[in-house]
């Protein structure tokens, strides 16, 4: 199976109106989880990035701030960012452009109720990547709209957690925004990686922040 870990710099050209990594100078990485929050996984994730002193970006479901409000305020409260992937998780290719803005904007009022993102531009990944060019145009005036440079595959169950590990260490460089998920359907590879992804880099003087 062909699994992409590092975003091809020619993607990156052709969809230039998209941020898929921070230019940096120094040693900076960006942490980003998607589609939770949920309570068997996301205040794990929290416990390890307290223990590093790590900073990342949550890309919430807006479903699962409804549910887990507790873990959202969490999140908060540690000094993290929630940020916008739709209400529903849904499949920006398959989804008509009104039903896919309204959804977005349920996934912010969400946010907004948690008092979240007040100070800073409004930021949105679509979930699976997967976003029409009518979409992103319309919602480009108000977000920045965040993709990645590289990508775990830790959601991959025929993948070995060493591997996961392995190629994200690999494909990682200063600057780079890196996706996790902190849902049931990665947890086993997730686990495993994400602490020593953070024990290897802080231990060569990286620092971790919010986007």
């Amino acid at each position: 199976m062909l699994r992409l870990y590092k975003t091809p710099a020619l993607l990156r050209r052709i969809l230039p109106g998209y941020t898929w990594l921070r230019e940096e100078q120094g040693k900076v990485l960006y942490l980003t989880f998607d589609d939770g929050p949920i309570p068997e996984v996301t205040p794990w994730v929290l416990e390890q990035l307290e223990h590093y002193k790590a900073k990342a970006t949550f890309f919430a479901v807006g479903d699962n701030l409804v549910k887990h409000q507790g873990i959202a305020k969490q999140i908060l409260k540690q000094g993290h960012r929630l940020a916008n992937h739709t209400h529903n998780h849904l499949r920006g290719w398959e989804t008509s452009l009104e039903y896919y803005l309204e959804n977005v904007q349920q996934c912010q009022r969400e946010l907004e109720r948690l008092n979240s993102d007040a100070a800073h531009p409004k930021l949105f990944r679509p979930p699976y990547g997967r976003i029409s060019l009518k979409q992103a145009a319309a919602l480009r005036p108000d977000y920045e709209l965040i993709m990645w440079d590289v990508l775990t595959n830790d959601y991959d169950r025929s993948l070995s957690p060493e591997k996961c590990l392995r190629e994200t260490i690999r494909c990682t460089q200063s600057g780079s925004i890196i996706v996790f998920h902190d849902s049931l359907k990665a947890q086993r590879n997730m686990q495993y990686a994400l602490p020593r992804f953070l024990d290897h880099f802080t231990a060569q003087g990286y620092t971790f922040r919010t986007l």
